[in-house]
């Protein structure tokens, strides 16, 4: 088997994440308690024990995600020697999950990468006014017709505003983002369009679109004092759908990805075509290991986020 390290991005924290591998393993306590100290926030305690409301938080959510996939990692690596430059052909995430599969692969630290999150989710939040933006998932759609619908959407009484897809995530799901008024538009002109469903997400900010410029450049500059070094694997970015392994090309596609759609669908094909047979996703939640069976049924799949997946997917690795 060729496996894929793939690692999720917001939308997959709960409340209680990485709390029973915490309990369960060391290496994983290390992680979290690294975070913590970094972070000079005690980031675990709210992960395990909530509110969601504040972890649901972009500036929190970002690195507990990322803190849940490396403690899964690091507690693969302990209990059976898996390591990213061993086991798996390439890396991938969705939005900031790359983060976290650059920091599986060696490119930042845990510590560099909970602080440039940390800092992404603040800028992201910031870029925007609240109730100025807002994103919306379409269901049943492919790329070209939800292209066609933020095109439509795009013209308002007080002229053009923002609005793209951000999000191609495959399996006929296309999440859209941008301004309020131009997002609920979208929505009522998807009904008109023969669309299954298309509903508002409940987010703080509308991410991935031309309204988080100020947060590219926020991370322009981060990158300017914290540079990615070589990954061990190459990753297959989100912006391009394609394999990268030169550090400035990195922090390049870092940077074009706050703006820029997540292309999903196209990376796992990629990845697919590239030999991978089997993906391995790490962290909180199942959403990418789904998406994976919708974009390539005939791949494996899993997911690892407990003790009792731990045990499980060591007998495959």
């Amino acid at each position: 088997m060729v496996h894929a390290f793939i690692f999720p991005g917001q939308g997959s924290q709960a409340v209680g994440m990485g709390r029973d591998l915490a309990a369960a393993f060391a290496p994983a306590r290390a992680v979290f308690e690294e975070v913590d100290e970094v972070l000079k926030q005690k980031l675990s305690k709210l992960m395990f024990e909530g509110p969601v409301e504040e972890l649901t938080l972009t500036e929190n959510a970002q690195p507990a995600l990322m803190a849940v996939s490396l403690a899964v990692l690091r507690v693969l690596q302990a209990e059976g020697g898996v390591t990213v430059k061993e086991k798996a052909a390439l890396v991938a995430g969705h939005s900031l999950g790359e983060y976290s599969a650059l920091a599986a692969a060696g490119a930042f630290s845990v510590a560099e990468t909970a602080l440039l999150l940390r800092l992404r989710g603040q800028a992201m939040q910031r870029a925007v006014a609240p109730g100025q933006g807002s994103m919306a998932a379409l269901l049943g759609v492919e790329m070209d017709l939800a292209r066609e619908i933020c095109a439509a959407a795009e013209q308002g009484p007080a002229g053009r505003e923002v609005i793209g897809c951000a999000n191609d995530n495959g399996g006929g799901q296309v999440v859209i983002s941008g301004a309020k008024a131009a997002v609920e538009r979208a929505i009522e002109i998807a009904k008109t369009r023969g669309v299954k469903r298309a509903m508002l997400l409940p987010v703080s900010a509308p991410f991935h679109c031309a309204l988080m410029a100020p947060a590219a450049d926020a991370m322009a500059e981060a990158f300017a004092n914290t540079p990615p070094r070589t990954p061990d694997v190459p990753l297959v970015a989100n912006v391009s759908a394609a394999r990268v392994s030169n550090p400035g090309e990195i922090r390049d596609l870092l940077v074009a990805q706050v703006t820029a759609t997540v292309r999903w669908r196209e990376s796992v094909l990629e990845m697919a075509k590239l030999g991978v047979d089997h993906f391995v996703e790490l962290g909180s939640g199942k959403v990418l290991a789904g998406l994976v069976k919708r974009i390539v049924p005939d791949s494996g799949a899993i997911s690892i986020s407990s003790p009792a997946d731990i045990e499980s997917v060591l007998r495959v690795l």
